[in-house]
């Protein structure tokens, strides 16, 4: 008898639960007005003569408030920030926070002599984050590692 009875409860809330989705549903509908079809007729582009094909310029559009020209050479010449992986060519911009940085750029600092040994997560304290620091730096400064 309780399982009819609990059957017949989850029915009813279903059923509740359906009408009111429902209703929500048939509120929000009718909330929403309508654009009158004549609105979009005053929409339409006139048409596009020869002439006007013929006479069409471009706008030249200019940044507000920037008077200097950037030229190719200026930008070319800006010191791009990061450590190159010599071996695959990756390029790591982010690795200001030792325990997020890439493996190779540890094991770089290994093999050039900057650090003693790859620090574990738990192993790393201010004075040897100093240190890693001080030693990405010097990094950046081999021509091996310039982007």
């Amino acid at each position: 008898m309780t399982e009819v009875l609990f059957i017949l409860t989850v029915i009813f809330v279903a059923y509740v639960v359906y009408v009111v989705v429902n209703d929500h549903k048939a509120a929000t509908k009718s909330t929403i007005p309508t654009a009158k079809p004549e609105a979009q007729k005053e929409l339409v582009e006139p048409p596009i003569t020869e002439d006007v094909v013929k006479n069409f310029k471009p706008a030249i559009i200019k940044p507000a408030g920037i008077n200097k020209t950037i030229s190719p050479s200026t930008t070319q010449n800006t010191i791009k920030k990061g450590l190159r992986n010599p071996e695959t060519g990756e390029v790591a911009t982010t690795y200001n926070n030792y325990r997020f940085t890439k493996r190779w750029i540890k094991d770089a600092l290994v093999t050039e002599g900057l650090v003693e040994k790859v620090y574990k997560n738990n192993e790393l304290d201010t004075a040897i984050e100093e240190k890693i620091k001080d030693a990405l730096v010097k990094l950046e400064t081999f021509e091996k590692y310039k982007p």
